[in-house]
C-alpha cells in the first residue's frame, strides 16, 4: 500500500504544468489546396481500377516531439466518388455498394500510432483507426509515411507530406453488392500535403 505523504502530493502537484503541456503539445494542420489525392482502387472482371474521393473536412494535429501522439480526424465526401469508368460510378453508389443517399460521408479517426526503426514515422510506421463505412465502424491499419519538403531544414516543420497506403474488405462494411464482378478488398493511396496553422 502506498502512504500520500506530504512530499509526494506536492510532487504530484508541481507535475500537474508538465501534463497540461503534454496535453497541449499538439499542433494543428490544414490540408493544402493542392497535393491531396484519396484514391482507391478495385478489381472488375479482373481488371484493375481506380478512383477518387474528396476530402469534405479533416482535423489534423501533430505532436512534433512525439509523433505517435499525433491524432486524425478526417470526413470524405462518398457522393462526390468518382471512377475512371464513367458506367461503374452509379453502381459503386448504389444501395448495395456505397449507399451514398443514406449514407453521404466515410469517416476515419486515428486511434494509434506506431512509429518505424529508430522512431520514424517516414518508413515502416502504421497509422490505426476507426473507419465509418455505411454507418458501420471497424478497426483499420494503414502504411503511414510523413516527409519534409526536399531540401528543407531539418526543423522546418511548417509543410509535409503524407502518405497512406493499405486495404479494406468491403463486406465487413455490408458494402457487398456485385461479388461477382467486384473483388471484395479495395486497395487505398492517399496523399496528402498538409500545412501548419499558426
Amino acid at each position: 500500500m502506498t502512504v500520500l505523504t506530504r512530499r509526494t502530493l506536492i510532487a504530484g502537484l508541481a507535475a500537474w504544468p508538465a501534463l497540461g503541456a503534454a496535453q497541449t503539445a499538439l499542433i494543428p494542420y490544414s490540408l493544402a489546396s493542392r497535393g491531396t489525392s484519396i484514391g482507391f482502387s478495385f478489381g472488375l472482371s479482373g481488371v484493375i481500377q481506380s478512383g477518387t474521393m474528396p476530402v469534405q473536412s479533416a482535423t489534423i494535429r501533430l505532436d512534433t516531439k512525439r509523433l505517435q501522439n499525433s491524432k486524425v480526424d478526417v470526413v470524405l465526401n462518398v457522393a462526390s466518388a468518382k471512377t475512371k469508368l464513367p458506367f461503374a460510378r452509379g453502381p459503386m453508389l448504389g444501395e448495395s455498394v456505397l449507399d451514398a443517399d443514406s449514407h453521404p460521408t466515410i469517416r476515419f479517426t486515428s486511434t494509434k500510432i506506431q512509429l518505424g526503426p529508430g522512431g520514424r514515422i517516414s518508413d515502416g510506421a502504421t497509422i490505426t483507426g476507426d473507419l465509418t463505412l455505411r454507418g458501420v465502424t471497424r478497426p483499420v491499419t494503414l502504411d503511414a509515411a510523413l516527409y519534409r519538403k526536399p531540401g528543407s531544414a531539418a526543423d522546418d516543420l511548417d509543410a509535409l507530406s503524407i502518405r497512406l497506403t493499405g486495404t479494406l474488405d468491403r463486406h465487413a462494411y455490408g458494402a457487398s453488392g456485385y461479388p461477382d464482378l467486384v473483388d471484395g478488398n479495395v486497395g487505398l493511396n492517399i496523399r496528402a500535403e498538409i500545412i501548419r496553422q499558426n
